[in-house]
């Protein structure tokens, strides 16, 4: 039987006042997110967002094997951030979120700030940072793009990961060494990183090749016409 260990925290992981302090932080940084979103949406990005979440939603409900009895899933942060920009990526992110553990219990109430805080705030912006941190590669064609994207992907996924062990050590149970945890939690996002990498990156050329300008990270860049195919250049 495989066990999904990709990030969405169940209910009893962590105790009751670790779990309200990460509610509180997750309603925080959701709610700055929402108001620095403000300046990021427009005609171009509004459908792209809602396309966006429903694209991530999605490929978080299905699982891919990493390891025998192991398995993971899209976190999304690095593609919402890479597509959207950061404040209305972490939106769409968390989004998905609340429906997944409402609708479809997937992830606990209780640990809903948690898998917030973990996937939609600290996944999307490390996504991000690494992704302008690459920006002059992603510009320099498609080729640069899908490997910058890929790279973020991976990186966000594990430093996800270091959320869920930061917040094991303030309200896990005791009784498991938690550099035990740690190996195990980031050994395995490694594996899962590269799963959402290799996913990242097939969306995000695909949407450059048809149209570069909704990609976010590259808003400004002197090259990012030339991503465009010569059928849409015709067209």
């Amino acid at each position: 039987m495989s066990t999904s260990v990709a990030m969405h925290m169940s209910d009893g992981l962590l105790n009751t006042t670790t779990s309200l302090l990460f509610i509180g932080v997750s309603v925080v940084g959701v709610a700055i997110a929402a108001g620095k979103a403000r300046a990021d949406l427009d005609d171009r990005t509004a459908p792209m967002a809602g396309l966006v979440a429903a694209f991530v939603f999605a490929t978080q409900m299905l699982n891919f094997p990493v390891l025998p009895g192991v398995s993971g899933h899209l976190l999304g942060g690095a593609l919402a951030a890479i597509l959207v920009g950061p404040w209305v990526g972490a939106l769409c992110v968390s989004i998905v979120l609340v429906v997944q553990a409402f609708v479809f219990a997937d992830g606990g109430l209780t640990a809903l700030g948690a898998n917030i805080t973990n996937m939609a705030l600290i996944g999307t912006a490390a996504g991000f940072l690494v992704a302008v941190a690459l920006r002059r590669v992603a510009a320099r064609g498609r080729t640069g793009l899908i490997g910058v994207a890929f790279v973020a992907a991976l990186l966000n996924t594990v430093v996800a990961s270091l959320g869920f062990v930061l917040q094991f050590a303030l309200g896990g149970d005791a009784a498991f060494s938690l550099g035990g945890v740690a190996a195990t939690i980031v050994g395995v996002h490694v594996l899962i990183g590269i799963g959402e990498g290799v996913i990242t990156a097939l969306t995000v050329g695909a949407v450059a090749a048809v149209r570069p300008d909704l990609v976010y990270l590259l808003r400004g860049t002197q090259r990012q016409l030339e991503l465009r195919t010569p059928e849409v250049e015709r067209a």
